[in-house]
Order: C-alpha cells, then sequence, then structure tokens
C-alpha cells in the first residue's frame, strides 16, 4: 500500500499577502473581531488609550503653539515637536512596552521637520501628513472600487476565510461602504488641510490637522467594528436564548 503523496503548498497570492499584512496590523491594534470585547474598549485599544493619545497630540500641538507664538526660528518648534516624540519612544523602550507607535511618530515628526528646515517653510512640517492622506484614501477609495475592499482582505484574514467573503452580497457591499467610508475620511481631511498648506496658515492648518485627527478617527473605528461584529456573529452570541 503505497503512502498519498502530501498536498503541495498553495501559493500565496497578493491578496493573501495584503490581507496577513493589514490583519496582523489591526490585530496588534486590538482590532481582532475573534475576540469578545465592548465596542468602547475596542476604540480605546485602538488609539492606544492616553499614552496613544498624547503619542499623537501633543507632538504636533506643541508644534503649533511654539510656532504662533515664536515662529522665527524655525528650529525651536521643530526641534520640541522631535523631542516630545524621542521622549515617548524612549519611555516605551526602557518599560519594553510595544514601541512600533511611538517609534512610527518619531520617524514621521523627524522626516516631516527635516523638510521644514530644508524648505525654511513651517508648513512643510505637514507635507509627509496630506500625502499620507492622498495616499490612503486613494487605496481605500480605488481597492473598494474593483472589489477588493482593504477592510474586506483585512477582516478575511483575520476571520480565516481569506477571500470568501467576496461571494457573499451582503459582506461585499458592506466592506465596500467602509472602504468609502475611511477614503471619504482621508479625503476630508486632504480637502480641508490642503488650501490651508497652500496659503501658509500654519496655525489654522496644524489646528484642524488635531480636530480632523483621532476626534473623527475613533468614532469610524466603532462604526467598523460594529459592522465586522454584526456580519460576523460569535457562536456564543448567535446560541444565546432569546429573552422573552
Amino acid at each position: 500500500m503505497t503512502t498519498p503523496a502530501p498536498e503541495p503548498e498553495r501559493e500565496q497570492t497578493a491578496s493573501d499577502i495584503v490581507g496577513a499584512a493589514l490583519g496582523g496590523a489591526a490585530r496588534r491594534a486590538g482590532l481582532d473581531p475573534t475576540e469578545s470585547g465592548a465596542t468602547h474598549k475596542v476604540v480605546w485599544s485602538a488609539i492606544g488609550g492616553w499614552r496613544g493619545i498624547l503619542e499623537s497630540v501633543l507632538p504636533s500641538l506643541a508644534f503649533v503653539v511654539l510656532f504662533t507664538i515664536r515662529p522665527e526660528p524655525l528650529i525651536l518648534p521643530l526641534g520640541v515637536s522631535v523631542g516630545l516624540a524621542a521622549v515617548f519612544t524612549l519611555v516605551r523602550l526602557v518599560q519594553k512596552s510595544p514601541p512600533s507607535a511611538a517609534i512610527g511618530g518619531l520617524v514621521a515628526a523627524a522626516a516631516a521637520a527635516a523638510l521644514a528646515l530644508w524648505t525654511g517653510r513651517g508648513e512643510d512640517n505637514f507635507v509627509p501628513g496630506l500625502i499620507t492622506n492622498a495616499v490612503y484614501g486613494t487605496a481605500m477609495l480605488v481597492s473598494a472600487l474593483i472589489g477588493w475592499s482593504l477592510i474586506g482582505l483585512a477582516v478575511g484574514f483575520l476571520m480565516g476565510e481569506g477571500t470568501a467573503w467576496r461571494g457573499d452580497r451582503r459582506k461585499r457591499r458592506a466592506f465596500f461602504w467602509l472602504g468609502v467610508s475611511w477614503a471619504a475620511l482621508f479625503f476630508a481631511r486632504l480637502a480641508v488641510q490642503l488650501p490651508l498648506y497652500l496659503a501658509g496658515d500654519v496655525t489654522a492648518l496644524g489646528t484642524l490637522k488635531l480636530i480632523m485627527g483621532l476626534p473623527l478617527f475613533a468614532p469610524l473605528i466603532a462604526v467598523t467594528w460594529l459592522v465586522v461584529r454584526a456580519l460576523y456573529p460569535r457562536a456564543s452570541d448567535a446560541e444565546a436564548p432569546v429573552q422573552s
């Protein structure tokens, strides 16, 4: 009796790779629909709690305040902003907590500051953010329009169904609108902030960047979480008896 030959491993497709990358990032941020958790706790975890808020807000806030008070020399507000990002990163390293978010913030702050110092224009400190919004918004919109929503790819990986969601009309429609919603957020930021950048209004630009940051990001995270949980109810929820 011969032993059957093992089946060859299926080669990973581009959608598998993208889904794994996005799903892994979502899981590290605490956005795993296979885990139980109240919506407010999930959102709080996704933004990193109080530490995440401070890491996200303080460097930009310090730059805006100092630049408004004293725009020259430009290195002062830029140095304080990058310095705060460096302190947050150092604290995470000392406490041996995941430093990825703080390191990302430090790299972004340093790159933006370097560009602003090179051009001598304070508004150029916001160029990386404008580019990020344009790239993310385009990626979200295009992927949704062609039927390969990035939200769907991430969720499909996390739920272990790969791209099977594309065969479910309800899921495909939900992921389409989630993708469009995220694209709308990024493009709204760009539409408001780009004219201010072109006008050179650093104070208004920085202020609106903060207002359109976490205050808009958190509610959309909550909506996304609730939609995904509705699409993939847990077995315990489905089997729970209906209370009369």
